[in-house]
């Protein structure tokens, strides 16, 4: 038996439940009941309550009791109840698709698995992190396909998220497993009233015989901060370069035309 949270299944279960009373109640403001929605409610609920582990048949015993905890599940469904009215008035783009768009498609041939790459944008002059950002991750001078429909590409940063973004590329087919190989990256950065950045970095990987469908954010590449300078910091910076350039100019004209005044007067006294 693997590491298992119970607090899934129980919140699973209340969730699907509340779902279908107030669908049945055909209550106005439930716009949407796909099985996406329902997956973003009860991961809300999951992010909001304290797990509960078993790892064998003796810890599902004596975790039972929470299964007859009226107050937990009370708690449980007025996390649920919130969920649900806030994921349907905030849906993704993505809501309306099948799961079957939404999940990584799983193929038995040798395949180079990417970690997900991680970073964080910030401001040059405050070193807060910038949100609205547009991140557009390329490989070979092309953008980069996802895993699947629930990762952006290109994505952008949030206030919420402290500018930071993510990104999961799609398994691409090895010639066998065991092959090593370099990946060169390219990091497309643009925001509204900054100088656009870009950012390189390599991934080596070493094949596997099948495509990875399950995520591990245990394996995943942090990206050095990237930090962005607002246009008039580089056009301050061009025009102090040219005011200290003009001057030195000027000096060098004056002393041409000094050496050139000098042998003027030189070959009118030979004469």
């Amino acid at each position: 038996m693997n590491v298992h949270n119970m607090m899934e299944d129980l919140v699973t279960a209340e969730v699907n439940a509340l779902y279908n009373q107030v669908k049945r109640a055909s209550s106005p403001w439930l716009s949407c009941d796909c099985k996406n929605c329902r997956l973003d409610t009860i991961s809300y609920v999951l992010n909001r309550i304290p797990p509960r582990y078993v790892v064998s048949g003796r810890g599902v015993t004596h975790s039972n009791e929470i299964f007859a905890d009226h107050q937990l599940i009370a708690d449980i469904s007025a996390v649920a109840m919130d969920g649900i009215r806030i994921i349907s008035s905030t849906k993704r783009p993505f809501h309306a698709l099948s799961r079957e768009e939404c999940e990584v498609k799983f193929e038995e041939n040798p395949s180079y698995n990417f970690p997900t790459f991680t970073g964080t944008i910030l401001d040059g002059n405050t070193f807060e992190p910038i949100s609205g950002v547009k991140v557009l991750l390329k490989l070979d001078g092309k953008e980069v396909e996802m895993v699947d429909m629930t990762w952006a590409n290109p994505t952008q940063t949030f206030q919420s998220t402290k500018g930071a973004f993510s990104f999961w590329a799609k398994s691409l087919p090895a010639p066998k497993s065991g092959e090593s190989r370099k990946f060169e990256f390219e990091l497309e950065i643009d925001a509204e009233g900054y100088e656009k950045s870009y950012h390189y970095f390599d991934v080596p990987i070493i094949s596997d015989s099948t495509t990875k469908t399950e995520l591990n954010t245990a394996c995943s590449i942090r990206i050095r901060d990237i930090i962005l300078f607002k246009r008039e910091v580089f056009e301050e910076e061009k025009n102090d370069s040219s005011e200290t350039k003009e001057p030195s100019e000027k000096k060098e004209a004056v002393k041409k035309a000094k050496k050139s005044t000098g042998k003027k007067a030189k070959a009118s006294k030979k004469k």
